[in-house]
């Protein structure tokens, strides 16, 4: 044991005597290490991020969108969705407690005061903060009856509330939508943002048959319906089954696509793994190529290293050290250099992780796996880089050393 404490001791001096080779390898190793941690993080991030956001959804749940993909490629946002539909599927699902209808309104504007806001209108019915999860915090729901009767009330997201009255109570409030007064009844929770960005606390909820009718002048037609299942483990067969029945509503022949789309848990995880995936196959290339680069630097170096330290590598093969001492000495030196570029490298990926986080709102994740996969990591190029010049240094005759 002192045998190799001795060695490891001679290999940290070697390393603080070479400084510009310890400091070039160091920030090679560094980079590369950065990247590919940022990948572990990002992934574990994603997946984290998804199952956060299935949860969110509600992983007994289903959304329905009017318009298929083809539309939705093209950017349509074609109707075919009826309230007499909704109705039907509420009636045939006995196994869904709650489907609840939704129409929107995009870039609506709204007014309080002298202040003026562009804000998205949901109309639905009375459940839509159970079927969203989504409690209000202030104030209350509206009824039944506020659907019914078409009134003009309304809850407010957090954000929307911020920008319309500062720190003034909403509640109790009116505003201007479209020229309708309405009066803000409840506050909803705080939010934070889809899969895809958008800011879900800023928007107005109100009646479904108030938006319809008052503000987009429509008596069939929602865009989209939201059905939670009591038995959540059947959901998929139940999305199969409503995709059938919607299709059978419409009439479509077998040979034509659906024109609605069933957002399902599965589609929430599959998208965020692509938006992830993008960012891995940069960052993945950058990384191994990073990785590549540094280990041969490292061998370079160690190798002029070698060549510098002949002399005293055969005096000490003079004085009895043996090959294997000399092996590991050099193979100890690329461990500890790789070690502290693993070390910085895991230090710039927090901070590449806080960048991107902030610019583009990625979700990113570290946890004991992304610690210890930096270090894995950095002692196998060590190792791996280190071993040839070890070998050459160990190989070395010793008077033939001691001569040069």
């Amino acid at each position: 044991m002192a045998h190799f404490s001795k060695i490891a001791s001679q290999s940290f001096k070697a390393v603080r005597s070479f400084k510009l080779r310890t400091f070039f390898c160091l920030i090679s190793i560094a980079l590369g290490i950065a990247a590919i941690t940022t990948i572990v993080a990002a992934v574990e991030g994603a997946y984290k991020k998804a199952f956060e956001i299935v949860a969110r959804f509600g992983p007994d749940s289903l959304l329905v969108f009017s318009g298929g993909e083809e539309a939705r490629a093209l950017g349509l946002r074609p109707k075919t969705i009826t309230v007499d539909e909704v109705n039907a599927v509420r009636e045939a699902f006995t196994r869904a407690y709650l489907v609840v209808p939704m129409i929107s309104a995009r870039n609506t504007s709204i007014h309080y005061k002298d202040k003026k806001y562009q804000t998205h209108v949901i109309g639905s019915t009375s459940d839509y903060s159970r079927a969203w999860s989504w409690p209000v915090v202030q104030g209350s729901d509206f009824t039944d009856e506020d659907v019914r009767g078409l009134r003009n009330v309304g809850l407010i997201g957090q954000h929307l509330m911020r920008e319309l009255f500062g720190n003034e109570d909403p509640v109790g409030k009116y505003v201007l939508v479209k020229g309708i007064h309405v009066q803000i009844v409840g506050v909803l929770s705080e939010r934070g943002t889809s899969p895809g960005g958008e800011n879900l606390d800023d928007r107005i909820i109100m009646p479904l048959t108030t938006v319809m009718r008052k503000i987009q002048n429509e008596t069939k037609y929602v865009t989209a319906f939201r059905i939670r299942f009591i038995d959540q483990e059947n959901l998929y067969h139940h999305a199969d089954e409503l995709r059938t029945f919607l299709r059978l509503e419409h009439d479509l022949p077998i040979t034509e696509p659906d024109d609605f789309r069933i957002i399902t848990p599965k589609e929430i995880v599959k998208f965020l793994v692509a938006l992830t995936g993008s960012l891995v196959t940069f960052l993945g290339i950058t990384g191994i190529m990073s990785l590549v680069v540094a280990g041969f630097v490292l061998t370079n170096l160690f190798l002029l290293s070698v060549k510098e330290r002949t002399s005293e590598i055969g005096i000490r093969r003079a004085a009895g050290a043996k090959k294997r001492d000399i092996l590991l000495q050099f193979i100890g030196e690329a461990v500890i250099i790789t070690t502290v570029g693993g070390l910085v490298g895991f230090l710039l990926s927090l901070l590449s992780a806080n960048l991107l986080s902030y610019i583009a709102q990625f979700p990113i994740h570290f946890s004991w796996k992304a610690f210890a996969f930096a270090f894995l990591l950095s002692w196998i190029i060590g190792i791996i880089f280190g071993l040839q010049p070890a070998r050459r240094a160990a190989n070395l005759n010793p008077i033939e050393a001691i001569k040069g």
